[in-house]
């Protein structure tokens, strides 16, 4: 399997047209139908259904779609890692980061970094902590940070300093607003909006078994959605203070829980991990 053809079906799977994709590829449409047709025989699939003046996916192409940007995701970094083992001047580093204000501390060591360094670029890629762990284990990321203790025997790590304190976004005109903290007891029947993530591993080490009583009206992974539907009156959020804070449309409060609940976050990295130079000084900023 060839990555250059790889990626010209990633091409075509983006344009979902053969012609506006060879036209992208520079190349004649014969040349990348032969290519299509050499890919679906090497897998043994069918790959495209073809229209008059489309075509789609099937399920294995979208299968292989899925596959081949991690492939090619793994294929850019590691060519980018070699190009930049002696390159002191700047580089490449890629971080999957939980939503924190806490991300504010990576922020202000990158701007040392870049100070010394000034070709070097940042690649961040936000989500819950599966997410992000997910793509550090395939060798897609270079650090994670994350909001729960990380896996010894994985990963190793340095503590954020800080922490993030839990509460409830809603509108200025809920009932609850009048309150300057949240229980457990006043959240009941109310619906609510968390991720999923949370859900399951932080409100039960807020209020244990009774968060089976809790009303989920539905959930989210990042924040700035989760106020959007606070805003439309959908839900109060389960959130981080001062995620909230900015692009706010609709007058919003935030309510800290009582008794309070907190979060570390923790800057994590694969064991035996072998940094470009750039990586190794970005590490270095935290020491």
């Amino acid at each position: 399997m060839e990555i250059t053809v790889l990626r010209n079906f990633m091409e075509i799977a983006r344009t979902g047209n053969m012609t506006a994709a060879a036209q992208a590829l520079h190349i004649s449409q014969p040349t990348l139908s032969v290519q299509v047709k050499y890919l679906e025989e090497e897998l043994g699939k069918k790959l495209l259904i073809r229209h008059a003046r489309s075509v789609t996916l099937t399920e294995e192409g979208m299968l292989l779609r899925e596959r081949a940007s991690d492939i090619l995701s793994m294929v850019d970094k590691t060519e980018a890692e070699f190009r930049e083992m002696d390159n002191l001047k700047g580089g490449d580093v890629r971080i999957g980061c939980a939503e924190s204000p806490l991300i504010s501390h990576i922020a202000d060591r990158m701007l040392a970094l870049k100070r010394t360094y000034p070709l070097f670029r940042f690649h961040l890629t936000s989500g819950d902590s599966d997410i992000v762990i997910d793509r550090l284990d395939r060798g897609l990321l270079d650090f994670a940070v994350i909001v729960e203790p990380p896996q010894l025997e994985k990963y190793n790590y340095l503590e954020l300093p800080g922490c993030d304190t839990w509460g409830v976004v809603m509108r200025t005109d809920h009932p609850l607003s009048k309150n300057t903290s949240i229980s457990f007891d006043d959240l009941l029947g109310e619906p609510l909006i968390c991720s999923e993530q949370s859900i399951k591993a932080d409100l039960p080490r807020w209020c244990g078994d009774r968060a089976e009583r809790l009303t989920f009206a539905g959930t989210c992974n990042l924040a700035y959605n989760g106020v959007r539907c606070v805003e439309q009156g959908l839900g109060l959020l389960l959130s981080f203070e001062h995620l909230a804070d900015s692009g706010i449309s609709a007058p919003l409060c935030f309510r800290p829980l009582d008794p309070p609940l907190t979060n570390k976050m923790f800057l994590i990295w694969k064991k035996y991990q072998v940094f470009t130079p750039i990586a190794e000084e970005f590490l270095k900023e935290f020491m």
